[in-house]
């Protein structure tokens, strides 16, 4: 499908375009009267419907031309002993395909790709005929000669998803040009199309197109929505693939056998242009009359080239515009003839006789096999798709055949912002030509290593782009490997891309160079998700290739798709005029660097940078001291684990630095810029230009913020006595009416502050559950000002000397409009410094909980003690209302006199001890008698627990529930902060234990919990039969599966091939069983799980096809 102009440019050519349809309306020869009857027609297709199958197609992977995802389409046989099926070029896909064929009788076998042709929108399947135990069909004849203007046909198909379809039509051209689908996918050339009225749609892909006795005379290919005009394609160079096929088969005994079909070019297309059209482009008038004398009397033009595709034979030797008047000296103005010529001179010489401008010209070409660039192999490379460029794309993008070509970006690759249908040029200064040039280098690098690379896109081609790619330091993707077409099986088999004992898969980090590149263009990717039928069709009448693609009907389901939104946060650049933007790098108390210390490069980088900083002197003293301590956050959450309702993939944000000595450094955020800990953390500070990785070490379980550690010897020398910790002050707690510095980065790094007030220094936070449940602020008390630099800005409030009050936090929340809209939206407060400054002495003096390693030192770090129940305030106005009594007011009044409100109970977490306790609505006077009026309270009290615990960490509430005051010992749950750290990838899903957001709903199934599938991925068996997110899985072939590891022991036991049944329970309660079928071959079962002692996130197989399991 191409943009306006295109389609302007290939439908709508104008006047001239006009005449020359009228004029092949007129010379096409007359068609015969059809003497069909009715009783025809149903004899016909009684015979033909038996041999229609639908084709339920999924692409594993990217490839070339196609995305990975789920399709159902149309085929039917045309070889029943040897058991091979018709459909389009688009249906057999590219790239790796698993495929069943479902027959009218809903009978269901396997089928495996045997060709699919380089240029024209045709494949084959072969199946086993001797899996067909119940169902009587023939083979369907085909019968291309038949083809003629006036043809009464049939379309009998799967179309719009049905299951049988049967639309009449009639033929009115056999010249139309091949439909332009794409501008960057596949479109069909050097061949005529034929056309019908016969407004074919989705999934009728692959379907015959019949007459009266049953013949297929054409194959059904696309349609024009705008004129529900349908497009054909002839049957000619199917006949003789077919051909070719069955000979192949025959020679074989036991098996398929890869049967090659010489296929030519030129890398050059054709365009078939009108007599008219080809005297204004310079052909003499003899020739015409020649050219006309040696041909039939219908015909109407000449070929013309139209484009040469750079590096091809035909490069510097046909130009756009050639007309071609005889190949091996014999006249030429069709396709077909054309194509026959070159596909039986393969690495011969052709001899080629044009006029060019009126000039007559002579070139001898070499015909090039058209298979040799096609591409059969790919790179899969941390969730990338590289494979030589294809003759397809390299005609869609005028570059040449077999440069390095990105079908899908994956993690690696999106993160250094490099985008789908780039061209590598250059990778760690090496220049890159070819696929095992990149694969060279890939093997040297080691784990965490930084490097350069350059592209180039189509869109851009004539400069290269500068970004560095950032190896995976933790094994988020299983090791790099080729895959490899196999035409005998049908599958594409893999084979590691490295020897085991390469540096990429052994080694710990490395940083090579340090080099410090950005991408000049910003990119944002979806994790696979592509609506490729909205792609391929607009309301525009573009036309549209006919494959139906799997659209997942449920709202939320779509919601949970890896989001295309990039989170990015920026500051305005025209601030308001009570802002300051400042960048001051001067330390206050900082002594100068000698010129004779050793490090005398590092020492004068420093010192310009900040000479050049230093200049900007109106920064107030309070930012000043607290810049040093600011950094900037770069964060992506690899797609093969978002976990825990994760919404995008890329974050920003700033922290302030809580603690920095010689052996770690921690640095404090808020969880809307790391919001889980299976991410990937880049640190640059404002204090000296440096970015270095950081490691998730704790993430609160209620309150917004995460820190993060970083190796202070990464800064070297200069950088670690530049960077210092900011002083902390959690008491007095802030009040109404003070003033407060507002201090932040933008993304260039500068410092930027304001003076602002505290307006409410308790605002209790009510943020809704997510469509896709994720981490949401609650029991929460935070501060707001009169002034601040948007919704985007966050940073730290200090008072006048620079100590740290609360951390400026971004909030994630989701605005909901109607009953199936919704929108992310975020929003920044304060967040009182006490919370993080009472975990961070924990840390520093040794807490009890488990050990995790941080820069080699292994750390305890601590544990939360918290009640696992939402709260929300309600003024003691609205209490005394529901039946409070004076005497309960009179005291949270005196406790509290400024907020004046009581708590009461929103709901308990699923599977916490209080959830059978407490109630909905019960509010919360007091814990061991002492009245409570805030969220602090009970933190405190449960705080209180870990040191004079009497109540086995039972907290004495006292409740007001339906006008009765009732005393109940209340549980408490012990939280770490590590966050979710086991998953398991099944069948291309993400499975994982319920996280808190989803137990906060308040409801688990009844069936023993079950494990959370948190996300799913596109062209796994799971997108295939409708396993998708937001739901339960309680049982694997009747076995409970009430957790990850009773979900690993079942699922290893499964083999390949091997339907299972499911049962599933969605978050609204809706129970469903389902099947699928296993495919360890391109989806192994894998786990991922952290590893505290090595402080790396570790995949391990389960199952695969070659037998491996844990």
């Amino acid at each position: 499908m191409g943009d306006q102009l295109e389609r302007l440019g290939s439908e709508a050519v104008g006047l001239e375009s006009a005449v020359k349809d009228d004029l092949c309306m007129d010379i096409d020869p007359p068609f015969r009267e059809s003497v069909a009857t009715a009783e025809d027609w149903r004899k016909a297709l009684n015979k033909v419907v038996p041999a229609v199958v639908v084709l339920r197609t999924t692409a594993c992977r990217a490839f070339d031309t196609e995305a990975a995802g789920a399709s159902y389409a149309t085929g039917f046989v045309i070889d029943k002993s040897r058991g091979i099926i018709l459909t389009n070029r688009h249906v057999v896909k590219p790239g790796p395909v698993v495929a069943e064929a479902m027959f009218v009788n809903r009978e269901e076998i396997p089928v495996y790709p045997i060709y699919r042709d380089p240029v024209h929108d045709f494949g084959f399947f072969r199946y086993d005929p001797g899996a067909i135990q119940f169902h009587n069909y023939e083979e369907i004849p085909l019968a291309p000669e038949v083809a003629c203007v006036g043809l009464e046909i049939r379309v009998v198909g799967n179309d719009s998803g049905e299951k049988v379809s049967i639309l009449a039509g009639t033929l009115a051209r056999l010249d139309r040009e091949a439909p332009h689908y794409k501008k960057d996918g596949y479109n069909d050339f050097n061949t005529f199309y034929m056309q019908a009225a016969s407004g074919t749609k989705g999934g009728s892909s692959g379907s015959p197109v019949i007459d009266w006795q049953g013949r297929a005379v054409a194959l059904n290919a696309g349609s024009k929505s705008s004129s529900a005009s349908a497009f054909f394609l002839p049957l000619e160079r199917v006949v003789r693939a077919l051909e070719f096929l069955q000979k192949g088969r025959d020679s074989s005994v036991n098996k398929w056998e890869t049967v090659s079909i010489p296929r030519g070019t030129l890398q050059v297309t054709f365009i078939h242009k009108g007599f008219d059209e080809t005297r204004r482009l310079g052909l003499q008038s003899e020739t015409e009359q020649m050219v006309r004398q040696a041909s039939p009397l219908s015909e109407t033009g000449m070929l013309v080239v139209d484009s040469v595709v750079p590096g091809g034979p035909a490069h510097k030797c046909l130009e756009p515009g050639d007309v071609l008047i005889r190949m091996n000296g014999e006249v030429l103005t069709q396709f077909l003839k054309m194509e026959t010529l070159l596909d039986d001179s393969v690495h011969q010489k052709v001899e080629l006789q044009i006029e060019r401008g009126g000039a007559s010209l002579t070139v001898n070409l070499m015909v090039q096999d058209l298979h040799s660039i096609t591409p059969d192999y790919f790179l899969e490379i941390s969730g990338a798709v590289i494979h030589p460029l294809s003759y397809q794309q390299a005609r869609n993008f005028r570059f040449n055949c077999g440069l390095v070509y990105v079908t899908e970006p994956g993690y690696m690759l999106f993160r250094a912002g490099v985008p789908r249908h780039a061209i590598i040029k250059k990778f760690a200064g090496e220049e890159i030509s070819n696929l095992e040039e990149l694969i060279s280098v890939l093997s040297k690098l080691s784990r965490g290593a930084r490097v350069p690379l350059e592209y180039i896109s189509y869109t851009d081609r004539h400069r290269r782009k500068s970004v560095l790619v950032t190896v995976d330091r933790h094994e988020w993707y299983a090791p790099p490997q080729i895959y490899t077409r196999d035409d005998s099986s049908g599958l594409w088999s893999a084979k590691p891309a490295f020897q085991p004992d390469s540096i990429l898969l052994s080694s710990p980090l490395k940083d090579l160079g340090g080099l410090d590149l950005h991408s000049t263009e910003d990119t944002c990717m979806g994790h696979m998700h592509h609506d490729s039928h909205q792609e391929l069709t607009n309301g525009n009448g573009a036309t549209s290739m006919e494959t139906s693609y799997e659209h997942v009907s449920d709202e939320a389901h779509s919601r949970d798709e890896v989001d295309v939104e990039v989170k990015k946060r920026r500051v305005e650049e025209d601030l308001s005029a009570d802002g300051n933007v400042v960048a001051d790098y001067t330390l206050p108390g900082t002594r100068e660097t000698k010129p004779d210390d050793p490090n005398t490069m590092e020492n004068s980088v420093t010192r310009d940078y900040q000479g050049a900083t230093a200049a900007a002197a109106n920064a107030s003293f309070a930012e000043r001291v607290i810049e040093p301590t600011l950094v900037m956050f770069e964060v992506y959450v690899p797609p093969s684990c978002m976990l825990d309702g994760v919404h995008s993939q890329h974050f920003f944000g700033t922290g302030v630095v809580i603690y920095h000595s010689q052996k770690m450094g921690l640095v404090a955020v808020d969880k809307n810029t790391v919001a889980i800990s299976a991410s990937d953390v880049m640190l640059s500070f404002a204090a000296f230009p440096i970015e270095i990785p950081g490691e998730v070490v704790f993430l609160h379980p209620v309150h917004n913020y995460a820190l993060i550690s970083y190796d202070p010897s990464a800064l070297g020398a200069v950088g670690a006595s530049a960077v210092r910790a900011a002083e902390l002050l959690p008491e007095p707690a802030l009040r109404r009416g003070d003033s407060v510095h507002l201090v932040g980065l933008s993304r260039s790094l500068q410092a930027t502050s304001r003076k602002s007030t505290v307006t409410n220094p308790c605002a209790a936070l009510n943020i809704g559950s997510a469509d896709c449940p994720r981490y949401r602020a609650t029991n929460m008390e935070v501060i707001e000002l009169d002034t601040d630099f948007g919704s985007t800005f966050s940073g730290v409030l200090t008072d006048e000397r620079g100590r740290v009050q609360a951390i400026w936090g971004s909030f994630s929340t989701q605005l909901k409009f109607g009953c199936n809209t919704s929108e992310d939206h975020q929003f920044v407060r304060g967040l009182p410094i006490y919370a993080i400054s009472q975990v961070l002495d924990k840390i520093i003096s040794g807490a009890n909980g488990p050990p995790l390693l941080i820069n080699g030192i292994k750390r305890p770090m601590p544990l939360v003690r918290i009640l696992e129940v939402e709260l929300y305030p309600t003024l003691l106005s609205k209490a005394r209302s529901f039946g409070l009594s004076d005497e309960w007011v009179q005291a949270l009044v005196k406790k509290d006199p400024i907020r004046r409100q009581v708590l009461r109970v929103k709901g308990c977490l699923a599977g916490s001890k209080a959830e059978n306790l407490l109630e909905q609505g019960d509010m919360v006077l007091a814990i061991n008698k002492e009245p409570v009026t805030c969220f602090r309270d009970i933190e405190y009290a449960c705080q209180a627990l870990d040191k004079y615990d009497d109540n086995e960490g039972r907290l004495s509430l006292t409740i007001f529930r339906q006008g009765r005051e009732i005393d109940l010992l209340v549980g408490t749950d012990i939280r770490d902060g590590s966050g979710t750290t086991h998953a398991v990838n099944w069948c291309g899903c993400i499975v994982q234990d319920p996280h808190p957001a989803v137990r906060a709903l308040g409801f688990l199934p009844e069936e023993g919990h079950g494990v959370y599938v948190a996300r799913w991925c596109h062209g796994s068996p799971v997108h295939r039969y409708g396993l998708y997110a937001l739901q339960w899985i309680v049982e694997v072939n009747g076995k409970p599966t009430p957790n990850l590891d009773a979900f690993v022991d079942v699922t290893k036991e499964l083999e390949h091939g091997e339907f299972v049944r499911v049962r599933t329970v969605h978050l609204t309660g809706k129970p469903r069983v389902m099947t699928l079928k296993q495919d360890l071959h391109y989806w192994p079962t894998w786990e991922l799980r952290f590893d505290p002692d090595a402080a790396i996130w570790r995949r391990t197989t389960i199952k695969a096809l070659d037998g491996s399991s844990i």
